[in-house]
């Protein structure tokens, strides 16, 4: 990727080295003792600090002004620049006002609002506070583990989750939470509909980034097509099961999630993007 003409995104919160944090302090349990012999239960006392905690904004170290650059961090924040410019313009067009989402960097696992994010679960959205959450160690599992490696492979991952947050924006995650929570039978099969549209969101993201940001490089494309299909639920099944079960996806094949970041990439269009509506993904 040629991100060089690409400002970066102010939305960046650091918390490598942080730790997980959300620890109970004595306060706490010195008030949930006294509440005990007052009757109430002191379970009450700790779920609500807990949940405090949670909620409670991380505060980022100062930075250091003599600290070397950092790269990766510049890269994200550049990505996360480039889909903040994108989908203003998308959703400007269609008369409404984008609202920025924040991408949180973390070490092995931090605290957000969907509760404790851990980097063995990989890159990950958050639609309670609305930011997008990664462990840079996953771009070298992309590149060691699953055999994709690129600029282009960790940018579609970035965009990715960035589709999840136009799809809380747009109403389309409420709708597979909604099936979610009434135990619908079909709603393995919504999760998998909504992840191949994050994926075409993806792909709309890479049109604009191409088209009018002249950011692509040759075989930037085929990068994102091997992260897709390298992360595809059968590829992945097979590698850890040794098997393939299509009643247990909730991402999506290789096959339909190449597919889909292609439509978004050709089109350029999020209304291209309807998996929900689609006879076949």
């Amino acid at each position: 990727m040629k991100l060089d003409n690409q400002d970066a995104s102010s939305n960046v919160e650091d918390r490598r080295g942080m730790g997980v944090g959300g620890s109970i302090g004595v306060g706490t349990i010195v008030i949930a003792v006294i509440a005990y012999f007052l009757g109430i239960d002191p379970s009450v006392v700790l779920d609500a600090s807990q949940q405090m905690q949670q909620s409670a904004p991380r505060q980022q170290a100062p930075a250091d002004p003599n600290a070397p650059p950092d790269p990766a961090k510049i890269f994200v924040a550049k990505v996360l620049g480039s889909t903040e410019e994108a989908w203003g313009q998308i959703f400007q067009k269609s008369g409404s006002a984008y609202r920025k989402p924040t991408l949180v960097l973390f070490s092995g696992g931090t605290q957000t609002a969907c509760g404790t994010g851990q980097a063995a679960s990989g890159p990950f959205y958050c639609p309670a506070d609305e930011k997008l959450y990664i462990d840079l160690s996953f771009f070298q599992q992309l590149r060691d583990r699953f055999k994709a490696p690129g600029d282009f492979a960790q940018a579609y991952v970035i965009a990715h989750e960035v589709g999840h947050h136009v799809q809380k924006l747009t109403g389309a995650a409420a709708k597979v939470n909604e099936a979610r929570s009434r135990g619908s039978r079909d709603a393995n099969q919504m999760s998998v509909r909504l992840e191949l549209q994050a994926d075409c969101f993806a792909g709309v993201w890479g049109y604009y980034a191409r088209e009018f940001k002249g950011q692509l490089e040759a075989g930037d494309i085929e990068e994102a097509m091997a992260a897709a299909t390298a992360i595809g639920d059968d590829r992945l099944q097979e590698q850890s099961k040794g098997r393939v079960v299509p009643d247990s996806f909730t991402h999506g094949s290789s096959a339909q999630r190449v597919r889909w970041f292609k439509r978004g990439m050709e089109s350029g269009n999020p209304n291209s993007c309807d998996t929900f509506s689609a006879a076949q993904l």
